[in-house]
């Protein structure tokens, strides 16, 4: 893995099955990070198809009859894409400096402390017999952003063949998908997010390209998303007695985020950042020393002395404030801005439409659902298209989606062979069971409220090239973070980064609240949707949970309100603000307890 200066301090996040799934081939020539879902091969198929014809390359079809399909495609679009960026930055880098946009564009997306631009500042002022040395300089210091790869480590269904005969473990789809990444030219890093899967991480012991060349430097990276550091703890030690390097932990919110939301038992951000910042040296010792050992006794070549270790967080983060404070305060590598970046054309795949439908939207329009086959809340869009679909599927009784891709299908309720609780099959079935067992209209509707998220996460990426996605499925499924909700436009990348690295300020509403006060806001949103949920079983066991849940909050507002009087968070003003948020709502969480309703059945 060459080494080059880090050109950013924040990356873009996987957003979706198709939003950041040609982010790489839009951004990373100028330096920007960002990460690709591997889990859709059908999309990935497609995007290739696109890629191919625009970019004049060869394509050849790669069909599910063949053996091993899945991992090829994730392989062969992911070649593509290395081949793109690699092209478009060696054209970036070579191309005459003084008619040279592309790199200008480059120079000017940087904050403005960036070591580059002082090279940058000597092209500008010397002469054309001076212009060729530092040229060269400044091309040797110029990197590529990282193209990495998600892999949601809870999708991993396992698959058969044309027969019906279950195939091997590793044919599973989220160990097809680590395969398909670990074969492919792409020198950037598998991000394993949603929680340990052991199967997973131990099939990554099987390819060399995890482990140290004769430099101690990792071909591949392993990137851990985690909610707290107990998580992360837990996991690099799995990995790391398997001699797996973690080179970076990247921590996001449990709420304050896009797509699936896996809530903490009310533990906030800020404490969960202080934890890291107070125990980084001894987490990396303990993953170190263990990793050391492990890659010795199986006779592998060691880490280099001081091998890539980052701490970085996501979600919720939307002014230079923020990030900057974050970055030096808990003393983190890099942040990551999400949703944001789903409004700025040049960096993700969204396609016309539901561009209209988020410029639309209210703040109402933004909440927590739970339309993932997953089980899990899922952030959601009231007023997308994949939304009115599902609601017009219920009024012609026709309730669930035709279930293709099959990437969800867990459900063995009343089918042997697993199926998707978004299907129709399923739906069709429940409904039956509807009419013969008296059931809350809220039970009713979080069953009904299941959407097809492999068909409306992958089709705006197709919508967005100019093309039709498969079977005419064009109904679009989004999964803004509730930070979105603050944006309002389309915005340039430079625009972006410029309001990211406080060169410049987006339109965003005033009303918008701290980054620490709205996760606060959704978590007690949450906690009070828990208390005001009627107890069936197991009411001693619940009654200790929702206890610990409200304790854990209260000291974070403990927390962050000792940190107001000690740090400069932000302006008086919103200091003031703060101030009374946290104190309005502390008084909240505390009268939970008289409204907790228990019934036992």
């Amino acid at each position: 893995m060459s080494q080059h200066i880090t050109a950013h301090s924040f990356h873009i996040p996987v957003m979706g099955l198709g939003y950041t799934v040609d982010t790489p081939i839009k951004v990373a020539k100028y330096g920007i990070s960002s990460v690709i879902s591997i889990m859709d091969d059908y999309l990935l198929e497609d995007m290739r198809k696109i890629y191919s014809k625009k970019y004049v390359r060869e394509f050849v079809s790669i069909a599910d009859t063949e053996e091993d399909y899945r991992a090829k495609r994730v392989t062969a679009y992911l070649n593509l894409t290395q081949s793109i960026v690699e092209e478009q930055f060696n054209k970036l880098i070579n191309e005459d400096w003084a008619t040279n946009t592309e790199l200008r564009k480059y120079l000017d997306l940087l904050p403005e402390n960036a070591p580059l631009l002082k090279w940058a500042q000597k092209l500008e002022g010397a002469s054309n017999s001076e212009k060729f040395q530092p040229n060269e300089e400044l091309k040797s210091k110029l990197s590529m952003g990282a193209i990495d790869v998600n892999i949601m480590t809870k999708v991993d269904k396992l698959n058969s063949d044309k027969e019906g005969n279950q195939l091997p473990r590793e044919y599973s789809d989220a160990l097809s998908a680590l395969r398909g990444f670990a074969k492919s030219n792409v020198n950037g890093s598998v991000v394993f997010s949603a929680g340990m899967n052991p199967a997973l991480y131990s099939y990554a012991e099987q390819f060399s390209e995890f482990y140290p060349n004769q430099f101690g430097e990792l071909p591949k990276g392993i990137i851990l998303k985690v909610s707290d550091y107990r998580s992360a703890l837990i996991q690099g030690k799995f990995l790391a007695k398997k001699g797996l390097w973690i080179s970076e932990f990247r921590i996001e919110s449990g709420l304050n985020c896009g797509g699936h939301a896996f809530a903490t038992d009310g533990f906030l951000i800020g404490p969960i950042l202080e934890e890291f910042k107070n125990n980084r040296n001894e987490l990396f010792q303990t993953l170190y020393e263990t990793c050391q050992k492990s890659l010795e006794n199986k006779g592998f070549k060691t880490l280099s002395e001081r091998p890539t270790f980052k701490i970085t967080y996501q979600g919720g983060i939307g002014t230079a404030t923020e990030d900057s404070f974050l970055r030096a305060y808990y003393e983190l590598d890099g942040t990551g801005w999400g949703s944001p970046f789903l409004l700025v054309p040049e960096a993700t795949s969204v396609d016309d439409d539901t561009l209209e439908r988020l410029l639309k939207a209210k703040k109402s329009d933004f909440y927590l659902s739970h339309a993932s086959p997953l089980g899990v809340p899922f952030n959601n869009l009231r007023i997308s298209s994949g939304e009115e679909q599902r609601l017009a599927r219920i009024e012609k009784n026709r309730a669930g989606s035709p279930c293709y891709k099959k990437f969800l299908s867990n459900n063995t309720e009343f089918t042997e062979q697993p199926i998707c609780t978004a299907s129709r099959q399923y739906q069709g079935l429940k409904a039956k069971q509807f009419d013969s067992v008296a059931l809350a209209s809220e039970e009713v509707d979080n069953v009904l409220a299941k959407d097809c998220l492999c068909e409306g996460l992958s089709a705006p990426a197709i919508l967005a090239a100019g093309e039709t996605p498969r079977r005419n499925l064009t109904a679009v499924t989004i999964c803004p973070g509730p930070n979105l909700a603050y944006f309002k436009g389309t915005f340039t990348l430079k625009e972006m980064a410029d309001h990211i690295y406080g060169k410049f300020s987006l339109n965003v509403d005033l009303e918008r609240p701290h980054v620490f006060v709205k996760e606060l806001q959704l978590y007690v949103a949450y906690l009070k949707k828990e208390f005001e949920t009627k107890i069936t079983e197991k009411a001693a066991k619940k009654e200790a949970y929702l206890d610990k849940f409200r304790s854990n909050l209260i000291d974070g507002v403990g927390y962050y309100q000792k940190m107001i009087n000690s740090v400069q968070l932000d302006s008086e003003d919103i200091l003031l603000k703060m101030k009374e948020q946290f104190q309005s709502l502390k008084k909240e969480i505390e009268s939970f307890s008289v409204r907790l309703k228990a019934e036992v059945v």
